[in-house]
């Protein structure tokens, strides 16, 4: 994450990592900061790729038309060696007057330029990094943080399951339930699951998991009737067998991982599940064993090949929701 430094200028700011989004958004702010800074800051922006020899020089060299410039330079790794050569040598003495800002998209390719980068005291670095599967409800909280509100873990989990992983998207629904959270004088109320459910309930994916919890927690009408509701609105049967296979299968590795005496988050990194979801297995486990477990996994993939083949849709999902219930120990 980059925070606000004291100035860019006269420094080699390097943002490093493979998520693309990330990386744009450290640029943008880099670059507003360059402008709070000096507004008529003159900004050249160039692929690395395209930088042929002597140019990285000339952009760095005193503007004739403005105090200060900036100079973005993205995927460094595809500098080519004489350019990469200027790089290094000018990253040794910036101007005071220049701010180079420098992206670098991951990877192994172009990492002796980054090694030699990173020895030198006016670079300074920042490096974008995704999420691990089971930190991104986290990631959505920290980001409603920054937007000057809040969201409670049951929702930022939730968001996550109707959006998806994409940091992108993540950040546009988060900016959306903030604008939703806002009031008229612009007081900012807590968001909650019930917001979140108003917004993205209809997502098809949440339904998938919203049915698999019901039926994994033992309650067979309510699994049902959202079960009628999904298909009457055209969800996917394989995405509502997809939702049951995935919470049986943190369910059983939770089971095996809860007894490990794990502190939460490696619980939550051995499960393969955000740290909020574990209370939810945590109290789910109670009405399982494994051999119950098992039979349910069965029923789903009996019922995914049902689905996918030429089965009723409607009659091998509902026969899979009672089976799973069925299994229950209590």
């Amino acid at each position: 994450m980059l925070t606000a430094m004291a100035s860019l200028f006269s420094t080699v700011l390097l943002i490093t990592g493979g998520v693309e989004f990330l990386t744009d958004r450290a640029m943008r702010r880099a670059l507003a900061q360059i402008r709070d800074e000096d507004p008529e800051v003159a900004v050249s922006d160039v692929e690395a790729a395209s930088v042929g020899a002597g140019e990285l020089t000339a952009l760095t060299s005193p503007s004739l038309f403005s105090s200060h410039s900036a100079v973005v330079v993205r995927g460094i790794e595809g500098l080519d060696p004489t350019a990469a050569d200027e790089l290094l040598s000018y990253a040794a003495a910036p101007a005071a007057d220049v701010a180079l800002v420098l992206t670098h998209g991951g990877g192994q390719k172009g990492k002796g330029v980054l090694d030699k980068l990173r020895k030198l005291a006016a670079v300074q670095e920042v490096t974008s990094t995704a999420p691990k599967p089971w930190e991104v409800s986290r990631w959505v909280a920290t980001e409603v943080r920054q937007l000057g509100a809040s969201i409670s873990e049951e929702g930022a989990g939730y968001l996550v399951s109707a959006v998806g992983h994409d940091l992108r998207s993540l950040a546009a629904a988060a900016d959306q339930l903030v604008d939703a959270a806002t009031g008229a004088d612009g007081s900012r109320a807590p968001i909650s699951l019930d917001l979140v459910r108003q917004y993205f309930g209809g997502r098809a994916e949440v339904k998938g998991f919203d049915i698999a919890d019901a039926a994994i927690d033992g309650h067979t009408a309510l699994a049902l009737e959202q079960l009628r509701w999904a298909l009457n609105n055209n969800v996917a049967p394989v995405l509502i067998t997809s939702a049951f296979a995935s919470g049986l299968r943190s369910l059983a590795r939770y089971g095996v991982a809860s007894s490990k005496g794990l502190r939460e988050a490696e619980l939550a990194r051995e499960v393969g599940a955000p740290p909020f979801r574990l209370k939810r297995l945590r109290a789910q486990l109670r009405g399982w064993d494994s051999t119950g477990i098992s039979v349910a996994i069965g029923a789903v993939a009996r019922a995914d090949l049902d689905v996918k083949g030429a089965a009723d849709p409607e009659y091998a999902l509902e026969r899979m929701v009672l089976t799973v219930t069925g299994a229950r120990t209590e």
